[in-house]
């Protein structure tokens, strides 16, 4: 088996998450960590055996795949000069500022055969792995994400930053157009929107209640599904998920609610993340979460930021453009 030669781009808290799990890869390489501040690339990539860089352009012809974990509105401009040197890439959410950038990285992965996968990785966690099991048909879903306030991931909106992870579950879950988009949002701390609310409807009548927050006072990460069969309620931070169902007594008798607690293990979501990825670097399989996937999550967000654009009187959009 052929060793693979990795790069991280991004020396923040993300990119040494991504760096640490390379390196306990077998069959991997992290030979280069790049950051534009060089001495914090340096830092890294001497934990690691790693060659320090700050311009990602530099690694052209010298590795295999790589992670992009640089700040969100510069995501489309590293992505695409690795994914034009044939490098497959990870790439942290969002996959785009805009739906144009992210056509564009779309076509470059069409157009060129480089792989690329958005990190939404809550598809790799337990409990959402648990739950597609337990889901026939949810008519009508509710979700809230909330956090704290923080410096990172402010240089875009609130619906990309957090929402965008909601959206790519509920997106994977139907094949269904966005019938119409209702969405409300407020800028409180910074100059984009901090706190959002959006209701999708889908053509094929399931619903989805969207709401997102990083100016909470606490923090929360739970999706709600009901369909025709149970209520289901799961708690991605926890891992865990509980389910009430209706049981009809016989001979018509009174119906009642039976409900059952799973509990998960903690796993580790972006170690699978990261072999889920190398394995498709190596079989050329596409990614769990591919480009066309990230696609209509940043598609869905646009048209979610252009409702709250509308409902905000039409002025100026509060988010890149």
């Amino acid at each position: 088996m052929r060793e693979l030669r990795a790069a991280v781009v991004g020396a923040g808290k993300l990119g040494a998450l991504h760096a640490d799990k390379y390196a306990k890869l077998s069959g991997v390489k992290l030979g280069f960590v790049v950051d534009i501040d060089r001495e914090r690339a340096a830092q890294m990539a001497a934990r690691y055996g790693a060659t320090a860089a700050s311009d990602h352009r530099e690694l052209a012809g010298r590795i295999d795949l790589a992670t992009v974990a640089t700040p969100s509105s510069t995501h489309f401009a590293v992505a695409a000069d690795l994914l034009a040197a044939g490098v497959d890439v990870l790439l942290e959410k969002p996959m785009a500022a805009t739906a144009e950038q992210a056509r564009a990285l779309a076509a470059l992965v069409h157009k060129g055969g480089a792989l690329l996968q958005v990190g939404y990785l809550e598809r790799f966690n337990p409990a959402v792995r648990r739950l597609k099991t337990l889901l026939t048909g949810p008519r009508f879903i509710e979700c809230h994400r909330l956090a704290p306030f923080t410096d990172r991931g402010t240089d875009v909106d609130v619906v990309l930053d957090l929402m965008s992870h909601d959206l790519d579950l509920i997106l994977s879950l139907t094949d269904s157009e966005v019938a119409s988009v209702e969405a409300l949002g407020v800028a409180v701390l910074t100059d984009l929107v901090d706190v959002a609310n959006a209701r999708v409807r889908f053509a094929d009548g399931m619903v989805a209640n969207v709401n997102a927050s990083r100016v909470a006072a606490r923090r929360e990460r739970k999706i709600r599904f009901f369909q025709h069969d149970a209520y289901i309620s799961t708690d991605y931070e926890a891992r865990s998920i509980q389910v009430y169902r209706k049981t009809v007594a016989p001979s018509g008798g009174v119906a009642t609610i039976s409900a059952e607690r799973i509990e998960l293990d903690a796993g580790d979501p972006l170690g699978d993340e990261v072999a889920s990825f190398v394995a498709c670097v190596r079989s050329r399989a596409v990614p769990m979460v591919s480009a066309a996937d990230g696609l209509r999550v940043i598609e869905l967000c646009e048209l979610i930021n252009d409702s709250i654009t509308a409902a905000l009187g039409g002025g100026n959009r509060q988010g890149p453009r």
